[in-house]
Protein backbone atom coordinates (compact mmCIF):
# COMPACT_ATOMS: atom_id res chain seq x y z
CA UNK A 1 0.00 0.00 0.00
CA UNK A 2 1.28 3.69 -0.87
CA UNK A 3 0.85 5.99 2.21
CA UNK A 4 3.54 8.30 0.78
CA UNK A 5 0.87 11.10 -0.11
CA UNK A 6 -0.57 10.88 3.50
CA UNK A 7 3.08 10.68 4.63
CA UNK A 8 4.24 14.44 2.57
CA UNK A 9 0.58 15.62 3.54
CA UNK A 10 1.78 15.47 7.26
CA UNK A 11 5.12 16.44 6.84
CA UNK A 12 3.63 19.89 5.42
CA UNK A 13 1.67 20.50 8.19
CA UNK A 14 4.63 19.44 10.49
CA UNK A 15 6.48 22.50 9.13
CA UNK A 16 4.32 24.45 7.75
CA UNK A 17 6.61 25.70 4.69
CA UNK A 18 6.89 23.97 1.29
CA UNK A 19 10.47 23.88 0.50
CA UNK A 20 11.15 22.83 4.00
CA UNK A 21 8.66 20.09 3.38
CA UNK A 22 10.15 18.63 0.26
CA UNK A 23 13.28 18.82 1.39
CA UNK A 24 12.64 16.77 4.44
CA UNK A 25 10.88 14.45 2.14
CA UNK A 26 12.99 14.24 -0.77
CA UNK A 27 10.65 15.21 -3.37
CA UNK A 28 10.82 18.53 -5.34
CA UNK A 29 8.67 21.62 -4.53
CA UNK A 30 6.56 21.27 -7.12
CA UNK A 31 6.30 17.10 -6.73
CA UNK A 32 4.99 18.02 -3.01
CA UNK A 33 2.43 20.61 -4.11
CA UNK A 34 0.84 18.47 -7.19
CA UNK A 35 0.35 15.81 -4.18
CA UNK A 36 -1.65 18.16 -2.16
CA UNK A 37 -3.86 19.64 -4.79
CA UNK A 38 -4.54 15.87 -6.11
CA UNK A 39 -5.39 15.63 -2.20
CA UNK A 40 -7.79 18.74 -2.61
CA UNK A 41 -9.49 17.63 -5.58
CA UNK A 42 -10.07 14.18 -4.73
CA UNK A 43 -11.77 15.36 -0.96
CA UNK A 44 -13.31 18.73 -2.67
CA UNK A 45 -11.83 20.79 0.29
CA UNK A 46 -9.10 23.13 0.70
CA UNK A 47 -6.23 21.54 2.86
CA UNK A 48 -4.23 25.03 3.65
CA UNK A 49 -4.53 28.53 3.32
CA UNK A 50 -1.33 29.75 1.64
CA UNK A 51 -0.64 33.59 0.65
CA UNK A 52 3.21 34.64 -0.16
CA UNK A 53 4.34 34.80 3.61
CA UNK A 54 2.53 31.80 5.74
CA UNK A 55 0.83 28.41 4.99
CA UNK A 56 -2.18 27.59 7.52
CA UNK A 57 -3.95 24.36 8.21
CA UNK A 58 -7.62 24.76 7.80
CA UNK A 59 -9.94 23.22 9.64
CA UNK A 60 -10.77 20.32 7.25
CA UNK A 61 -6.87 19.90 6.85
CA UNK A 62 -6.69 19.62 10.68
CA UNK A 63 -9.45 16.53 10.07
CA UNK A 64 -7.43 14.51 7.78
CA UNK A 65 -4.17 15.48 9.50
CA UNK A 66 -5.77 13.32 12.55
CA UNK A 67 -6.87 10.73 10.05
CA UNK A 68 -3.65 10.24 8.47
CA UNK A 69 -1.71 9.75 12.11
CA UNK A 70 -4.43 7.12 12.77
CA UNK A 71 -4.22 5.51 9.74
CA UNK A 72 -0.24 5.11 9.89
CA UNK A 73 -0.20 4.09 13.38
CA UNK A 74 -2.66 1.58 12.85
CA UNK A 75 -0.84 0.49 9.26
CA UNK A 76 2.08 0.07 11.48
CA UNK A 77 0.60 -1.48 14.61
CA UNK A 78 -1.07 -4.00 11.90
CA UNK A 79 2.74 -4.88 9.92
CA UNK A 80 4.77 -5.33 13.29
CA UNK A 81 1.80 -7.92 14.34
CA UNK A 82 2.53 -9.94 11.35
CA UNK A 83 5.50 -10.15 11.22
CA UNK A 84 6.26 -10.76 14.87
CA UNK A 85 3.98 -14.06 13.65
CA UNK A 86 6.28 -14.66 10.68
CA UNK A 87 9.47 -16.77 11.29
CA UNK A 88 11.22 -14.51 8.48
CA UNK A 89 11.26 -11.31 8.60
CA UNK A 90 9.92 -9.83 5.39
CA UNK A 91 9.93 -5.85 4.62
CA UNK A 92 11.76 -3.02 4.45
CA UNK A 93 13.68 -0.79 5.86
CA UNK A 94 14.69 3.18 5.40
CA UNK A 95 18.22 4.23 6.46
CA UNK A 96 19.93 7.79 5.93
CA UNK A 97 23.25 9.18 5.74
CA UNK A 98 25.50 11.71 4.80
CA UNK A 99 27.82 10.65 1.33
CA UNK A 100 30.95 10.15 3.63
CA UNK A 101 28.59 7.85 6.05
CA UNK A 102 27.51 5.43 2.93
CA UNK A 103 30.97 5.12 1.76
CA UNK A 104 32.86 4.74 4.97
CA UNK A 105 31.29 2.39 7.33
CA UNK A 106 28.22 1.65 5.87
CA UNK A 107 29.23 -1.54 4.32
CA UNK A 108 30.31 -2.74 7.46
CA UNK A 109 26.99 -1.97 9.56
CA UNK A 110 24.86 -3.97 6.58
CA UNK A 111 26.37 -6.92 5.94
CA UNK A 112 25.91 -8.96 8.87
CA UNK A 113 22.71 -7.85 8.61
CA UNK A 114 22.25 -8.70 4.87
CA UNK A 115 23.16 -11.72 5.92
CA UNK A 116 21.01 -13.15 8.34
CA UNK A 117 17.73 -11.11 7.13
CA UNK A 118 18.22 -11.61 3.13
CA UNK A 119 14.28 -10.87 2.42
CA UNK A 120 14.38 -6.73 3.76
CA UNK A 121 14.12 -4.71 1.27
CA UNK A 122 17.23 -1.44 2.34
CA UNK A 123 16.18 1.59 1.45
CA UNK A 124 19.43 3.82 1.21
CA UNK A 125 18.54 8.11 0.96
CA UNK A 126 21.87 10.49 1.37
CA UNK A 127 21.93 13.63 1.74
CA UNK A 128 22.70 16.65 4.91
CA UNK A 129 23.60 15.33 8.00
CA UNK A 130 22.07 18.03 9.77
CA UNK A 131 18.58 16.48 8.29
CA UNK A 132 18.80 13.31 9.73
CA UNK A 133 17.25 12.96 13.34
CA UNK A 134 14.70 15.39 11.91
CA UNK A 135 13.55 13.53 9.21
CA UNK A 136 13.60 9.79 11.69
CA UNK A 137 11.50 12.18 14.17
CA UNK A 138 9.24 13.06 11.14
CA UNK A 139 9.25 9.64 10.43
CA UNK A 140 9.98 9.54 6.92
CA UNK A 141 13.51 7.17 7.88
CA UNK A 142 13.17 4.19 10.31
CA UNK A 143 16.82 4.76 10.78
CA UNK A 144 19.83 7.60 10.26
CA UNK A 145 23.45 7.42 10.58
CA UNK A 146 23.49 11.21 12.51
CA UNK A 147 25.49 12.96 15.10
CA UNK A 148 24.43 13.19 18.77
CA UNK A 149 23.12 16.67 19.16
CA UNK A 150 23.47 18.25 22.62
CA UNK A 151 20.33 18.25 23.44
CA UNK A 152 18.83 15.44 21.68
CA UNK A 153 14.58 15.16 21.11
CA UNK A 154 13.18 12.61 24.30
CA UNK A 155 11.75 10.10 21.70
CA UNK A 156 15.17 9.22 20.08
CA UNK A 157 17.15 6.47 21.25
CA UNK A 158 21.18 7.00 19.81
CA UNK A 159 23.77 4.15 19.80
CA UNK A 160 26.98 5.71 19.64
CA UNK A 161 29.19 4.05 16.21
CA UNK A 162 32.40 6.46 16.34
CA UNK A 163 34.18 9.40 17.59
CA UNK A 164 35.40 11.84 15.45
CA UNK A 165 37.04 15.08 16.11
CA UNK A 166 36.02 18.67 14.30
CA UNK A 167 39.17 19.99 12.28
CA UNK A 168 39.09 23.74 11.19
CA UNK A 169 40.89 23.58 7.45
CA UNK A 170 42.56 25.50 4.86
CA UNK A 171 43.81 26.53 1.72
CA UNK A 172 46.86 24.06 0.39
CA UNK A 173 48.25 27.28 -0.74
CA UNK A 174 47.91 29.35 2.94
CA UNK A 175 51.00 30.09 5.01
CA UNK A 176 51.11 27.62 7.85
CA UNK A 177 52.20 30.07 10.82
CA UNK A 178 48.90 31.89 10.86
CA UNK A 179 48.46 33.71 14.16
CA UNK A 180 46.04 32.77 16.68
CA UNK A 181 44.73 36.71 17.95
CA UNK A 182 41.09 37.68 17.48
CA UNK A 183 42.38 39.77 14.79
CA UNK A 184 43.08 37.17 12.79
CA UNK A 185 40.06 35.06 13.45
CA UNK A 186 38.01 38.30 12.08
CA UNK A 187 39.68 38.98 9.00
CA UNK A 188 39.48 35.06 7.24
CA UNK A 189 36.34 33.97 5.66
CA UNK A 190 34.59 31.31 6.65
CA UNK A 191 33.05 28.36 5.04
CA UNK A 192 30.06 27.29 7.17
CA UNK A 193 27.02 24.36 7.69
CA UNK A 194 23.91 26.16 6.95
CA UNK A 195 22.92 24.21 10.19
CA UNK A 196 23.79 21.24 12.31
CA UNK A 197 26.35 19.96 15.65
CA UNK A 198 29.30 21.46 13.89
CA UNK A 199 28.06 24.42 12.91
CA UNK A 200 26.61 24.88 16.54
CA UNK A 201 29.98 24.33 18.19
CA UNK A 202 31.54 26.48 15.99
CA UNK A 203 29.16 29.50 16.80
CA UNK A 204 29.84 28.70 20.22
CA UNK A 205 33.04 29.38 20.18
CA UNK A 206 32.87 32.95 18.01
CA UNK A 207 30.66 33.48 20.87
CA UNK A 208 33.12 32.42 23.70
CA UNK A 209 36.02 34.61 21.98
CA UNK A 210 33.60 37.38 21.55
CA UNK A 211 34.76 36.69 17.75
CA UNK A 212 32.55 38.52 14.63
CA UNK A 213 33.35 35.95 11.51
CA UNK A 214 33.49 36.63 8.04
CA UNK A 215 31.02 34.17 6.78
CA UNK A 216 31.98 33.86 3.14
CA UNK A 217 29.60 30.91 2.55
CA UNK A 218 27.13 28.50 4.10
CA UNK A 219 26.58 25.61 2.57
CA UNK A 220 24.60 21.92 3.03
CA UNK A 221 26.94 18.60 3.84
CA UNK A 222 30.44 18.71 5.18
CA UNK A 223 31.54 17.53 1.54
CA UNK A 224 30.95 20.58 0.39
CA UNK A 225 33.19 22.84 2.85
CA UNK A 226 35.87 21.00 1.96
CA UNK A 227 35.34 21.44 -1.92
CA UNK A 228 35.27 25.44 -1.43
CA UNK A 229 38.05 25.39 1.42
CA UNK A 230 40.34 23.63 -1.63
CA UNK A 231 39.18 26.37 -3.95
CA UNK A 232 40.85 28.88 -1.69
CA UNK A 233 37.72 30.44 -0.84
CA UNK A 234 38.31 30.36 3.32
CA UNK A 235 38.62 27.69 5.99
CA UNK A 236 36.08 25.08 7.35
CA UNK A 237 35.21 23.11 10.28
CA UNK A 238 34.76 19.55 8.94
CA UNK A 239 34.24 15.69 11.18
CA UNK A 240 37.69 14.12 10.55
CA UNK A 241 35.78 10.97 8.87
CA UNK A 242 34.64 13.47 6.59
CA UNK A 243 38.22 15.18 5.36
CA UNK A 244 39.53 11.53 5.63
CA UNK A 245 37.10 10.11 3.47
CA UNK A 246 37.35 13.07 0.60
CA UNK A 247 38.81 12.88 -2.72
CA UNK A 248 39.98 16.46 -1.85
CA UNK A 249 41.90 15.96 1.24
CA UNK A 250 44.93 16.51 -0.64
CA UNK A 251 43.79 19.64 -1.47
CA UNK A 252 43.00 21.19 2.04
CA UNK A 253 45.38 21.28 5.14
CA UNK A 254 44.40 21.46 8.59
CA UNK A 255 44.77 24.42 10.19
CA UNK A 256 47.53 25.03 12.85
CA UNK A 257 45.59 26.26 15.33
CA UNK A 258 42.26 24.45 16.12
CA UNK A 259 39.42 25.84 18.16
CA UNK A 260 39.18 23.30 21.07
CA UNK A 261 35.51 21.61 20.41
CA UNK A 262 33.94 18.38 22.05
CA UNK A 263 34.42 15.79 19.30
CA UNK A 264 31.18 14.61 16.93
CA UNK A 265 29.69 11.77 17.74
CA UNK A 266 28.91 9.49 14.76
CA UNK A 267 25.60 7.01 15.60
CA UNK A 268 22.63 5.42 14.45
CA UNK A 269 19.20 7.25 15.79
CA UNK A 270 15.74 5.76 15.67
CA UNK A 271 12.26 6.63 17.53
CA UNK A 272 11.86 4.54 20.83
CA UNK A 273 8.24 3.66 19.54
CA UNK A 274 10.08 2.34 16.25
CA UNK A 275 11.78 -0.24 18.09
CA UNK A 276 8.42 -1.86 18.26
CA UNK A 277 8.63 -2.69 14.85
CA UNK A 278 10.23 -6.78 14.12
CA UNK A 279 12.53 -5.20 11.15
CA UNK A 280 13.82 -1.98 13.07
CA UNK A 281 14.44 -3.99 16.25
CA UNK A 282 16.70 -6.49 14.61
CA UNK A 283 18.67 -4.14 12.98
CA UNK A 284 19.20 -1.65 15.99
CA UNK A 285 19.92 -5.10 18.24
CA UNK A 286 22.66 -6.08 15.61
CA UNK A 287 24.94 -3.20 15.79
CA UNK A 288 27.31 -3.07 18.25
CA UNK A 289 27.39 0.32 20.46
CA UNK A 290 31.02 1.91 20.52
Amino acid sequence: MDFTPLKLFLTLTETLHFNRAAELSHVSPSTLSRCIQQLEEQLGVSLFIRNNRSVALTPQGAQLANFARETLQHWETLRDSLQRSSSRLQGSLSLYCSVTASYSFLYDILKDFRQAHPAIELKLHTGDPALAIERVVAGHEDVAIAARQDVMPQEIHFKKIIDSPLLLIQPLDWPTDQSDSKEYWQSVPYIVSERGVARDRLDAWFRKGKIAPKIYAQVAGHEAIVSMVSLGLGVGLVPKIVLDNSPLAEKVKVHPHQPRLKPYEVGLCVLARRLKSPIVRAFWERIKEA
